[in-house]
């Protein structure tokens, strides 16, 4: 099992920056993708960014250029970086992790973004 503890979710006005942070714990060994989906209420939860062990990265359309993913792999944690934040950036932030081709889900961490 792997277990997800989300941070750093808040509000901020529009054009302001946020950073939000997911680590891991438990069986961390074999992580592989790490990332970040986005969900608003009666929407589906769509994918915001992603990066492999190696540091791969995606992006969704709507974000590239303003948001930035890394990770910390000694400490398994990821990171997303928001700039020049809008309105409809507003959601709840999900972190996600992939091990042996399980994805374990955090609870969720709200970004609310004012104009």
């Amino acid at each position: 099992q792997v277990q997800l503890v989300e941070s750093g979710g808040g509000l901020v006005q529009a054009g302001g920056s946020l950073r939000i942070t997911c680590a891991a714990s438990g069986s961390i060994f074999s992580i592989n993708a790490m990332g970040w989906y986005r969900q608003a209420p009666g929407k589906q939860r769509e994918l915001v960014a992603a990066i492999t062990t190696g540091g791969s990265t995606n992006y969704a359309d709507s974000v590239k250029g303003r948001f930035t993913i890394s990770r910390d792999n000694a400490v398994s944690t990821v990171y997303l970086q928001m700039n020049s934040l809008k309105p409809e950036d507003t959601d709840v932030y999900y972190c996600y992790v992939n091990r042996a081709g399980i994805s374990y889900w955090g609870k969720g961490t709200l970004v609310t973004v004012s104009s």
